[in-house]
């Protein structure tokens, strides 16, 4: 179990797999208690075919969406480390959102709140998914300084980042000008 003390955050493998439509349900099911993949806390992309990959919170350190946030509605979780989000505000702003170096917060798709990875209490339910179909892309690791750079990134950039790997010279064929 994570703490303050000892924050953890996801980390990822990416090449690994391509179904992460599987977790994307497992985080709505969730929160949710429905498939509602709108406002789960992932946001899968595919900005390129074949190339869908998962985008979610990195965990940062300096926690700049809680920061910039001009209402509070954004906190630190003590057991977790995770930010949370009060629902009950029900206040909104791109603030926060704009100040994620990737930006995966988002606004939540009927409540109008920001949707952001709280880590589920502190048992994250799509690793949980992933450790069970023995994908094994995901898994809980402790927070390293700075770690979070590795993942903090745009889909555009992942996207690029993941085009190369598996496309090699071809990559610049299949991407965006």
């Amino acid at each position: 179990m994570a703490n303050k003390k000892n924050p953890v955050r996801i980390s990822r493998e990416l090449a690994k797999c391509s179904d992460y439509r599987k977790r994307e349900i497992a985080c709505s099911l969730y929160h949710e208690k429905r498939v509602w993949p709108e406002a789960s806390r992932i946001r899968v992309f595919m900005l390129i075919p074949s190339i869908e990959y998962p985008h979610f919170c990195a965990q940062c350190e300096d926690y700049l969406c809680a920061k910039a946030c001009p209402f509070n509605t954004l906190s630190i979780s003590d057991k977790t480390g995770a930010v949370k989000v009060k629902n009950k505000a029900r206040i909104a702003s791109r603030k926060g959102i704009d100040a994620y170096p990737s930006r995966i917060p988002h606004i939540h798709p009927l409540e109008k709140h920001v949707v952001i990875c709280d880590l589920c209490e502190g048992h994250p339910q799509r690793v949980k998914v992933c450790q069970e179909g023995k994908w094994n892309v995901l898994e809980t690791t402790e927070r390293e300084d700075n770690s979070y750079k590795l993942y903090a990134r745009t889909p555009e950039e992942t996207t690029k980042n993941l085009a190369i790997k598996f496309y090699r010279e071809q990559a610049e064929e299949y991407m965006w000008r």
